[in-house]
Parts: C-alpha cells; sequence; structure tokens
C-alpha cells in the first residue's frame, strides 16, 4: 500500500477520535446483530492503523489490541471488499496466522466486509468469526456487507456530534468575549443618552430631543439583543420562546433601526408581510435585521442604490419570509458555504466577519425551520427562511415603502 493511502487512512481514522475512545453501546448493538446473523458467536469492529488493530467494538470477545502483522483483517485490508472462508487453516492468507494457530485463538470460520468511510478510505473491518469451520448464505454475506455501511453512519454521526460539541464550546467562548467587548460600550451610550434626555437645552429642540429618544431606544434593544443572542450561542443557552410573532411589525421595526444606513445609500425597502408566526421575538428580530442589513451593505458596496423587498407567505403550516435585493448576487457554489461561521461570499466588496447568516441559520433551525439562497427576480440575491406559522391569529396588513 502506497505512503499515501496510509496517510489518508491515518487522517480519517484521527477525524473519528475513536481509538481509545469509551464504550460505543451503538456499534456494540451491531456487532451483536452481525453475530446473530451470521450464525457465529463472535464479532467484532477492527481499525487498523499502520501499527495496531484496535478493536472498538466485540462481542463473544473483550476488546483487546493487537500488533498489524498478527491481524487477520490487516492481511485482507487493502482488498476492500468483502472477504469469508470455511476454514482460515486451508487460506494461504491466514494459515500461520497466529489468530488460527493457536498462539492468539483458533479461529476457523472467518469473514469479513471493510469499513470504507464516505471519502472513500478504508479503516477496518467489521468481521465475523468462530472456532468451528462454517458457511455463509448469499443472504448473510450481503447482510454482514449492509451492517458495514451501518458503522460507518454511526461513526460519521459521532464525527458530526464531536464537531458540532467543539464549535458549540469555541461559540460559547467567542460569545463570552464579545459580551464583554458589547455591552460594556452599549451600557455606556445607554447612560450618555440618559443624561442627554435630562439636558434642559433639548426642550429648545424637539427634533433633537427626539432623535436622542430614539437613540436611546435603539440602544436599549441592541443591548437586549446582544444579552438574549449570546446566551442563546453558549451551549447552555436558553431555549427560544414560543409566542406569536408579527412579521410586518418586526420588520418595519427593524427598518427604523436601520434608518441611518438606509438613507446613507438612498435605499428603498417595500414589505409585504401579511403573517403571524411562532417564536422567540429577539431571535427573529435579530435574523430579519441581518438580512436587510446584509442585503443593503452589500448592494450599496457596488455602487447600486439597493432595492429591498420583504414578503411573507403561507405554505402549508409554515410561513415562507423572503428578503430579495438588487446587489451583485452569490455564485451557486458558495449559497451553501457563506451560512458557515466567519464565511464571506467570495465576490462580495464589502467589509464584515462573516458571522450574521451563520446566526441567521442557527435561528431558523433553533424555530424548527430552514434558510438558504436563491437567486433574485430582482437581480441579485433572495434569501428565505420557512419558520412556524402561528395559526391561532392572523398578522394585520403591513406596507411600508
Amino acid at each position: 500500500m502506497s505512503t499515501a493511502a496510509h496517510v489518508a487512512r491515518r487522517d480519517a481514522i484521527a477525524e473519528y477520535r475513536i481509538v481509545g475512545a469509551e464504550r460505543l453501546p451503538h456499534l456494540e448493538r451491531l456487532v451483536a446483530l452481525a453475530a446473530a446473523v451470521c450464525g457465529v458467536p463472535s464479532a467484532v469492529v477492527n481499525i487498523i492503523d499502520d501499527r495496531h488493530q484496535h478493536q472498538i467494538a466485540a462481542v463473544g470477545i473483550e476488546p483487546a489490541v493487537c500488533a498489524r502483522e498478527d491481524s487477520m483483517c490487516a492481511a485482507v485490508l487493502h482488498e476492500s471488499r468483502h472477504i469469508w472462508v470455511t476454514d482460515a487453516r486451508e487460506d494461504p492468507r491466514f494459515a500461520e496466522n497466529p489468530f488460527v494457530t493457536g498462539q492468539i485463538a483458533t479461529v476457523r470460520f472467518y469473514a469479513s466486509s471493510p469499513i470504507v468511510t464516505p471519502s472513500g478510505v478504508t479503516i477496518g473491518t467489521l468481521c465475523v468469526f468462530d472456532d468451528e469451520i462454517g458457511e455463509l448464505t448469499a443472504q448473510q454475506s450481503e447482510a454482514l456487507d449492509v451492517i458495514a455501511r451501518q458503522v460507518v453512519e454511526i461513526l460519521e454521526l459521532r464525527r458530526v456530534a464531536e464537531e458540532l460539541r467543539r464549535s458549540n464550546e469555541q461559540l460559547g467562548q467567542f460569545a463570552s468575549q464579545v459580551s464583554h467587548d458589547l455591552r460594556n460600550p452599549l451600557t455606556a451610550l445607554g447612560g450618555f443618552l440618559e443624561l442627554a434626555e435630562d439636558d434642559p437645552g433639548l426642550e429648545q429642540a424637539p427634533m433633537a430631543a427626539e432623535s436622542v429618544a430614539r437613540a436611546r431606544s435603539v440602544a436599549s434593544r441592541m443591548t437586549d439583543m446582544v444579552v438574549d443572542l449570546l446566551a442563546y450561542a453558549r451551549a447552555e443557552g436558553a431555549r427560544p420562546q414560543r409566542v406569536a410573532v408579527d412579521l410586518g411589525e418586526l420588520t418595519n421595526a427593524v427598518i427604523e433601526d436601520l434608518d441611518a444606513a438606509i438613507a446613507e445609500c438612498s435605499a428603498s425597502i417595500s414589505v409585504d408581510a401579511r403573517a403571524s408566526v411562532t417564536g422567540d421575538p429577539t431571535l427573529l428580530r435579530a435574523l430579519v435585521q441581518n438580512l436587510l442589513a446584509n442585503a443593503l451593505k452589500f448592494t450599496a458596496a457596488t455602487g447600486t442604490t439597493p432595492r429591498v423587498e420583504v414578503r411573507a407567505e403561507h405554505i402549508g403550516g409554515a410561513v415562507r419570509l423572503t428578503v430579495d435585493d438588487n446587489g451583485p448576487g452569490i455564485p451557486v457554489d458558495d449559497r451553501d458555504r457563506v451560512f458557515g461561521l466567519m464565511e464571506r461570499g467570495s465576490t462580495t466588496e464589502a467589509s464584515g466577519l462573516g458571522i450574521g447568516l451563520a446566526t441567521c441559520r442557527r435561528i431558523a433551525e433553533s424555530h424548527g425551520g430552514r434558510i438558504g439562497i436563491d437567486e433574485s427576480p430582482l437581480g441579485g440575491t433572495r434569501v428565505w427562511v420557512t419558520l412556524p406559522a402561528n395559526t391561532e391569529a392572523d398578522a394585520p396588513a403591513t406596507l411600508t415603502s
């Protein structure tokens, strides 16, 4: 086997983090099933690296580790196919193996199916064996292959869960730092605005007084959003609320908060969001604000005057919210990637950390919904979100331009 193949197998095994791990009950149940289906007393999931065979789950024997050169499965690993022999003593691949000769065991019947990762790397086997000679029917052989594929499914699920756990830990650490970095200046800003509101001179300047009051309201809402979002971002964060949320009212409130950004780029925004959903008002407000702010920012960055349309429609028991813009659009190959944390589109000219869409996906999924990107009829990007409809009441019509 080539050096590249050894490296690929070593890296694949490392990704699963199973060598030396605690007991894996799901795998133990699968090896028990394999033994029962094949009518033998023993079955094992073997992971085989450059030096050792690691029995990570077993029935009929106690899981152990042996040298690669002593492994029966290692002798046929390179074949990457289902193999079975009636009597291992009569097969030249196994006749002198210590598991056959009595030095370690006295295996006679032996069968194995390769454990192949989704990327095509063989990292071990699911094998069944007996001290007596035996046979496998075609149905049993096929079943062993099927169970081996199920082993891979379990390893993949475990890998994804572990990555998610580590991601949540990193997000929690990030959230703690952001909480410190954002809440303090927001608190200070709120304090200064409160002092400004108390200034007697504002009585002679009603427009300035109104602006200060609006700024203080926005700062207060931002503080609430930061606190709630960061709490949610942590692995131990609270679950989303489940209350009725009027998407039209929520969107208009977001537009009011974005008033300065809208005026700066002379954007036009139309809203037709006659729908009520069930969810967390603060989280959904953050979602809509991210989508609108992105539409404005990325469109304006191209020198185009932004045009944004927000629509909501009922689809079965869900509401589909769409945000369309006339910006540069997102290439098809980027449309899933941009939802990753710290990811940005390959063609964007605007600045940013690439956190917004990752937050939106997290919020949508926490509500049992989905989010995606399509091409917009306006020529730019359409971001769509499905959310659970509030069936108890309809939201009033809302139209803003």
